[in-house]
């Protein structure tokens, strides 16, 4: 499935997708929220995978066919990038969220959007200016402000444990992957490339997956079992990660990343949907300095 739309659609589409991709992302928390005690983190992982790559497979086939004798030199780029981007950053953040607090969970991913912009101004010279910069600073602080509650004092009652390393495991993971996805080159398409880098992220989850279905049996409730995974698979899974893939070629590493920031907003909207959770002050707060934050950092440089 190939795009084929003029640059400037192109660029339009990608600030639209700036706006919903945080949003399709958000799901995750619910999936987190639901998960424990109905499936486990490494099934719900391979299930959620599974699931993306049978909506990608009809669509990849003939481009995987047709290309297979020069994107199987690739394999093994494919098999690394699988198992950041869906075995550590899928299964160890459901790991993680078992035995840590959503406060450190917004605190440690906050910290990706900056590794991310730090890496990419050294590998590719994508260097932002500094009206990007103060958009970068401003989102920051606005994300922050939402997830400490408004209260800057929350940060001297974070008490960091052992989950926050699987945590922060993944997130420096998914810089890596953010990163490589942009170094390395392939003969595939965007869409192609991810429906194969999903098979590579299948076979590394196998063997664990297996694993923990050996040592805590399979889900009683499978029902609400596959109800789960049906939902990370496509809106966190496919979707998310399609869209964020689009981004990083249109809008290069250091902003596609700032759609992090946006997130506790859309989980916010979603808590008040479906938990009845209100929002606060904070959250209106946040949003008035991540928002116009994101519309400076996502301003073209004068380079460009």
């Amino acid at each position: 499935m190939v795009l084929t739309l003029s640059a400037d659609k192109r660029k339009r589409l990608a600030f639209f997708l700036v706006i919903i991709t945080p949003a399709m992302w958000s799901a995750n928390y619910i999936v987190a929220r639901a998960a424990p005690g109905v499936i486990g983190p490494h099934l719900l992982a391979f299930s959620r995978w599974a699931l993306a790559l049978c909506i990608m497979l009809p669509f990849a086939l003939p481009e995987i066919y047709r290309k297979w004798p020069e994107w199987r030199l690739e394999w093994r780029q494919f098999l690394f990038l699988g198992g950041l981007g869906m075995w550590i950053c899928g299964a160890f953040v459901y790991i993680g969220g078992h035995t840590t607090e959503a406060l450190n969970i917004g605190l440690l991913y906050a910290l990706a959007p900056v590794l991310i912009a730090v890496a990419s101004a050294r590998l590719f010279d994508d260097h932002l200016q500094a009206l990007q910069i103060f958009g970068v600073c401003l989102s920051l602080v606005g994300m922050l402000m939402v997830v400490l509650k408004g209260s800057w004092g929350n940060l001297v009652e974070v008490n960091f444990t052992r989950g926050d390393l699987w945590i922060l495991t993944a997130v420096a993971c998914w810089t890596l992957y953010s990163i490589l996805l942009r170094k390395w080159t392939s003969v595939l398409s965007n869409f192609t490339r991810l429906a194969v880098i999903t098979c590579g992220g299948l076979i590394v989850l196998l063997p664990f997956t297996l694993a923990e279905v050996a040592t805590t049996g399979l889900p009683v409730d499978w029902g609400r079992a596959m109800l789960i995974a049906v939902v990370a698979a496509v809106l966190p899974g496919f979707g998310a990660y399609q869209a964020y893939s689009f981004l990083q070629q249109e809008l290069g590493a250091a902003r596609a990343g700032l759609v992090l920031y946006v997130s506790p907003l859309y989980t916010a909207l979603i808590a008040w949907w479906l938990l009845s959770e209100s929002p606060h002050w904070y959250h209106a707060a946040g949003a008035c300095l991540i928002l116009p934050g994101m519309f400076l950092a996502m301003r073209p440089s004068r380079r460009a």
